[in-house]
């Protein structure tokens, strides 16, 4: 056989004749074989005897051996030539086989592999060779061995007709078995197509035919490959007789249950089993659904819609297919709360305690529920808002739907929208799909058994959309006040009214959201909180909650004012309180243990404290560095965990006038220096710079820290004031910050984050402020105790910054004006300008 041959009938090999790397086992080489027969088969074997198979020359077969004798045969000829011989016994029933029980033909074979299995038993993988002849017996214990005879193949040549002719047949023969015998797999029919030697041939199919042992043997012990390929092609014809007959018979026996007779056999079936396993017949379960609906309230179109579908459904047969999703369909329609409403309470003061009690700050969204409470008490019929918590993660907006339906009285429902893709989703599927279901909408109103709920939509920003739909364009309709009262389900297809729900969105980002539906939603944005506002939720609500859930008494263990600003400010970095709520749940577990093991501990955290129970510092704070050079001024900036402090330095070295921006600045940063510095060399005459300096002298403008992305316009007279401020060797006055955007033209801008920056810049020491005049309605909305001792100065135009922000003094270092050519008048007052 060459290789070819011997992959294709790989594929009969089990799974367990892998090796432990999974690759398939070796068979022997034609070099192998050529070398086994130089050398030459031994004349005295170990005779294996086997039960219930027979081994022909080339094929590779599994045999389990189970009895001592052939184990110590089979693991003595493992560790030596791997050499054995296999004969098949005459009665499969002998325990302990002699050699009389024996027949005298087999063939010698090579252990390809050898496994021992759990239950003691050995499976050996074996290669069958050569044909041999038992002469004569040297032993019988422990195993037998025998003087053998080889048997030398005889096959006439192929190129004969009649050869060519038979093994055709054999080859047509074996393709009609495995048609008719759907058991064998489809990759033998490769294997067979591959096979091209007469003799491998006769012995493949000679091993994989379906025939008694006896039959096997008589294949084996022919010599003549003419006599051998005929009697098999007669044991193949006899084996497809078979088949065809077996299969003729079991069309025949199908073909006579009449039809009528095989429906009524499984209905009375289906019913004698109903009736043991105390199941309702259909009959019933349509009688209960009436007497379900007798008394139900709901629109006067839905119930003429239910009893039509009914009726279709009294006229179907049980058995058909549509039957079970009719009836899944009616009966979704009559558990659905058509017209069942929770009653609101509306005790304001309550409603305000509530909210109170679960939610520090969030003063406008309480503000905004009051408000609709009140309209909703005096009218007692409005339309339910649609409102959109915006925010960062963690500040509280799902848990606020909760607080919101505990002070209306309402069922509470949150349906997640991340990652939601399928618009089927939202507005289900139509009925005649396979499958159909309600949209999550519908679904969870039925859940809930109330047309009223607070429905909290969450992560509406991060909707998706692909071939299967758009979501955000099917939530259009439910959340218009205007269309909702009449929306439709696919699966549903009658209107339901959802102008009576309280739907509230969630989102951490509005640039997602589709515009349309941002048209349809009252905005309501959740900046995060202040660090005098997480320190006040830390003690009345999150370090009580971890006591509770860590099993410790109130007495057991408190935290200082300064411990509880300590992990906030240098273990957290974020606008909500989530990591906060983690790390107090770190600290309280450290003192558990202690509890626990009856340790020694502080029962009042201090700083100190927290540091050995969580370990060194994740972050640390920007404070506010006082300096004697000039180009360096603090700003303000908001990000998304809260207000910082950042500090824009300015250089300047001799060059051409090359500006060189860095620190990761955005695009939109990088405009505000370059509208500063426009604006500073239009107007270098007014403070009192030589316009030629800017050709000669390169610009650096650098933001720490540079691994952090920064970007916004804020940013604008904080550039521009280190820009005066390098180019005319002022300084900044010491513990002033500020914020705002610049134009061409010096005009100072109101930015956003107003009360962020401000209590981040209190935070860092800073003691003065400069902000856009239009941003004073910002520091309106901040509690005054937040903005105490703080000097607040409102400014329109940049030369109020600068008169504000730079000292009068001027540092000692001078510019060198000698670079610059011709010497220009006043380059003597010039050379004063003092440079670091």
């Amino acid at each position: 056989m060459n290789n070819k041959k011997k992959e294709s009938i790989s594929i009969f090999l089990p799974k367990f004749l892998e090796g432990d790397t999974g690759e398939m086992i070796p068979l022997l080489s034609p070099e192998e074989e050529e070398e086994l027969n130089k050398e030459g088969t031994p004349d005295e074997l170990p005779i294996l005897p086997v039960r219930n198979t027979v081994l022909f020359p080339g094929v590779v077969i599994p045999i389990t051996v189970g009895r001592q004798k052939s184990i110590r045969l089979v693991k003595k000829a493992y560790k030596g030539n791997r050499i054995i011989g296999v004969v098949a016994q005459e009665n499969a029933t002998t325990e302990e086989p002699q050699i009389q029980d024996l027949y005298k033909v087999g063939t010698v074979a090579k252990i390809l592999k050898m496994l021992v299995m759990p239950d003691g038993n050995t499976t050996i993988i074996i290669q069958g060779m050569k044909r041999f002849q038992i002469e004569d017996v040297f032993q019988q214990n422990p195993f037998i061995i025998a003087k053998v005879k080889i048997l030398e193949e005889n096959f006439p040549d192929i190129k004969k007709k009649e050869v060519k002719a038979l093994l055709q047949s054999l080859k047509d023969s074996a393709n009609k078995i495995l048609k008719l015998n759907p058991e064998i797999p489809q990759d033998a029919q490769i294997a067979l197509n591959n096979i091209e030697s007469p003799s491998f041939l006769t012995h493949f199919l000679s091993s994989n035919i379906n025939t008694e042992v006896k039959e096997k043997q008589n294949l084996l012990e022919i010599n003549d490959g003419l006599k051998r390929a005929t009697l098999l092609l007669e044991y193949m014809m006899k084996e497809i007789q078979m088949l065809e007959l077996k299969q003729e018979i079991q069309s025949k026996v199908h073909s006579d249950i009449d039809q009528q007779q095989r429906d009524y056999y499984l209905r009375q079936q289906i019913k004698v089993l109903q009736d043991e396993l105390g199941y309702e017949s259909s009959d019933q379960d349509i009688e209960n659904l009436k007497k379900k609906v007798e008394n139900k309230q709901w629109p006067e179109a839905v119930a003429k819609h239910f009893h039509k579908e009914l009726e279709k459904i009294e006229r179907m047969n049980p058995m058909a297919s549509e039957y079970p999703l009719s009836m899944n369909y009616v009966e979704f329609l009559a558990e659905l709360p058509w017209s069942e409403y929770s009653k609101d309470n509306f005790n304001l003061k309550r409603a305000k305690k509530i909210l109170d009690e679960d939610h520090f700050g969030l003063e406008k969204v309480k503000e905004r529920i009051i408000e609709y409470l009140a309209v909703l008490k005096l009218k007692n019929n409005m339309k339910a808002p649609i409102l959109c918590l915006y925010g960062p993660p963690g500040v509280g907006k799902t848990s606020l739907g909760k607080s919101i339906a505990k002070a209306l009285n309402r069922k509470y429902v949150r349906m997640s929208l991340g990652g939601v893709k399928d618009e089927a989703e939202i507005r289900g599927h139509r009925k005649t799909y396979v499958g159909a279901m309600p949209g999550r909408i519908i679904y969870n109103i039925k859940k809930v058994q109330s047309s009223n709920p607070v429905f909290i939509l969450d992560e509406i920003d991060k909707i998706g959309s692909d071939f299967r739909g758009d979501p955000s364009s099917a939530l259009l309709e439910v959340l218009d006040p205007e269309q909702n009262s009449t929306f439709v389900d696919n699966y549903l297809e009658v209107e339901y009214d959802l102008s009576k729900i309280l739907f509230i969105a969630t989102a951490n980002s509005l640039d997602t959201i589709h515009p349309a539906l941002l048209d349809r939603m009252e905005i309501i944005e959740i900046n995060g909180y202040t660090l005098e506002e997480k320190a006040h939720i830390a003690k009345d609500y999150l370090i009580p909650k971890q006591k509770e859930e860590h099993g410790l008494k109130e007495e057991d263990v408190q935290f200082s004012k300064k411990a509880i600003n300590k992990i906030i400010e240098d273990y957290t970095r974020e606008s909500g309180v989530r990591n906060l709520n983690r790390k107090i749940g770190a600290a309280v577990r450290g003192v558990a243990k202690c509890v626990a093991m009856e340790e020694k501990y502080n029962k009042l955290l201090e700083p100190e404290d927290v540091v050995k129970l969580l370990g060194p510092e994740d972050f640390e704070r920007e404070i506010y560095q006082d300096n004697e050079l000039a180009g360096i001024v603090t700003g303000l900036a908001w990000t998304s965990h809260g207000g910082e402090i950042l500090f824009i330095e300015s250089s300047l070295n001799k060059g051409r006038g090359k500006v060189i921006l860095s620190g990761q600045l955005g695009e939109v940063m990088k405009e505000s220096a370059t509208a500063a510095l426009s604006y500073l060399k239009a107007n270098s005459e007014k403070f009192g710079i030589n316009h030629k300096i800017f050709d000669h002298y390169d610009l650096h403008i650098h933001v720490p820290a540079g691994a952090v992305p920064k970007d916004g316009p804020s940013a604008g007279i904080t550039i521009f004031t280190s820009l005066a401020s390098i180019f005319t060797q002022r300084k900044v006055k010491r513990n002033i910050a500020m914020t705002g955007e610049i134009t061409l033209r010096g005009i100072v801008l109101p930015v956003g984050g107003i009360k962020e920056k401000i209590l981040a810049a209190k935070r860092a020491g800073i003691k003065e402020i400069v902000l856009s005049t239009k941003n004073r309605k910002d520091i309106l909305e901040i509690k005054p105790e937040y903005i105490k001792d703080l000097i607040i100065n409102y400014v329109d135009n940049v030369d109020q910054v600068l008169e504000i922000a730079l000292l009068k003094t001027k540092v000692k270092k001078p510019i060198d004006l000698s670079i610059i050519e011709p010497p220009l008048p006043g380059a003597g007052k010039m050379s004063k300008i003092e440079i670091n």
